[in-house]
């Protein structure tokens, strides 16, 4: 290449010209700058004044690395645009220069995601190169058109007893897991992106974990990766991390990054395991957002564009016309244990099923601390066969007569004979009770279904048995 030749790219390659404006005021995290023209969505870059005093990365996939803050439009307003920072704003002054970028935010995706630990940004968190990808994508995709999605008619196997023979669920379908805090969420999260395999004699397995930790305590990451994950686990898993001290904006990046990467893996045609925990994190990092904004609050403090984002993002999972799927399991974090707060109330219209996790049960040394009579999978009716739906019904309604009496029991009031029902109920309750109990997965559907049978098939058939009951 001549030397003329490499002046002509390098004009090419110049940036003739700079959409900027200057920061004007900032409460809290919101920045309001006199322009520049830019648009909702778009990235910007500010450049801070005392530049020893910033780390000075600002990374967005192939962008340039400048010193600055990364920023993103989140409002506008008249003669002024409102920014969010997704770094320090230490630096940040009245008068300081706001550089629009021109591009929309997008990430990186590829097989070599496989097997690491990430950032919202692609960046590594495992102290391994910075993978390659082989494109990028939105952050932002449109969901798939309703009327081509593919019924959901396969079981997914995830090695979990009571979700199996109970709640069974389909590839592709999307299930929230509400419990408070301390639970076990993460637990039973690990357990099924270890045990939710593929097989060759089966086409309705997870292959492919993304996995979303989003406001997690930073001391909760490793010993995820590291104890519930473990490194069989971790080969076939994308971790995209956002920790609690990260500013809202990077938590609600690193929820949307995963399932821009999710996606290119269901348009590859593989079967997606999508985690997060949790999406209630996801609301109040876009609650924080739309309070910065300026909208209003509604119920608890919650701005209208959470209750509008929620349904945009598990409507992009689900089953794909090219074959692939992501099945979508997302921890709610019930606030005060009330199941009837407005996320949570949100979320049980919108996924297909959910499963509810007891503090009660927990404390009694019971883990998984499934509660059976308080979840559902909308899915099961059409998933399961008509023995195994029997086999279900029967269980639920000896769990329901134990629940419906269990005060009367625990004060000795009750008398043997009173009641066959009842009677029978607490013949069954020891067997019940061991089948639900689990402390390792990968415990197959068959088996499941199996063990099931055995606890209730010794019961004498009484006058009060459900139809169906085999004896």
């Amino acid at each position: 290449m001549g030397t003329l030749d490499v002046y002509r790219e390098a004009v090419k390659g110049a940036e003739l010209n700079r959409r900027i404006g200057w920061v004007k005021e900032m409460q809290g995290l919101a920045i309001d700058a006199l322009g520049p023209d830019a648009a909702v969505g778009e990235l910007c870059r500010i450049m801070v004044r005392t530049q020893d005093r910033f780390d000075g990365v600002a990374r967005d996939g192939d962008m340039k690395s400048q010193p600055g803050v990364l920023a993103e439009v989140v409002g506008l307003k008249p003669g002024r645009v409102t920014l969010m920072p997704y770094g320090s704003v230490e630096g940040i002054a009245v008068g300081c220069e706001v550089r629009a970028l021109g591009a929309e935010s997008q990430i990186g995706v590829g097989n070599s995601l496989l097997g690491r630990v990430i950032d919202g940004f692609g960046d590594p968190l495992d102290g391994k190169p910075r993978p390659v990808t082989e494109v990028r994508r939105p952050l932002k995709a449109a969901p798939i058109n309703p009327m081509q999605r593919p019924p959901i008619d396969r079981v997914l196997e995830t090695g979990i007893r009571a979700i199996d023979g109970l709640l069974t669920l389909g590839q592709g379908q999307r299930i929230g897991i509400f419990a408070g805090s301390g639970v076990g969420k993460s637990t039973l999260l690990g357990l099924l992106a270890r045990h939710v395999k593929t097989h060759a004699d089966s086409a309705a397995q997870a292959n492919i974990n993304v996995i979303a930790l989003i406001g997690e305590r930073g001391r909760e990451v490793r010993e995820f990766i590291e104890k519930q994950l473990g490194p069989e686990g971790l080969a076939r898993s994308v971790v995209v991390v956002a920790t609690s001290d990260q500013p809202a904006l990077a938590r609600l990046r690193a929820a949307y990054a995963a399932l821009a990467i999710a996606e290119f893996f269901r348009d590859g045609g593989h079967n997606v395991l999508l985690t997060m925990d949790s999406i209630t994190r996801f609301a109040m990092a876009r609650r924080e957002v739309g309070l910065s904004a300026g909208e209003p609050p509604t119920a608890r403090g919650y701005t209208p564009s959470v209750f509008a984002e929620l349904p945009e993002l598990c409507e992009r999972c689900g089953t794909a016309p090219g074959g692939g799927s992501i099945t979508a399991l997302l921890t709610v974090l019930v606030e005060g244990d009330d199941l009837n707060e407005p996320v949570s109330d949100a979320l049980r219209a919108i996924l297909d099923g959910h499963v509810v996790l007891s503090r009660h049960l927990a404390h009694r040394g019971h883990y998984p601390a499934i509660d059976v009579l308080k979840s559902v999978s909308r899915l099961m009716p059409e998933l399961a066969d008509k023995e195994q739906r029997a086999l279900a019904v029967s269980a639920v309604q000896q769990l329901a007569v134990l629940e419906r009496n269990r005060q009367m029991i625990d004060i000795g009031a009750y008398e043997k004979g009173s009641s066959p029902e009842l009677d029978r109920a607490i013949e069954l309750e020891p067997g019940l009770q061991a089948w639900l109990r689990q402390s390792t997965g990968g415990v197959s559907r068959a088996e499941a279904i199996q063990g099931l049978r055995d606890v209730l098939a010794p019961a004498p058939v009484s006058a009060t048995a459900p139809a169906g009951r085999k004896p």
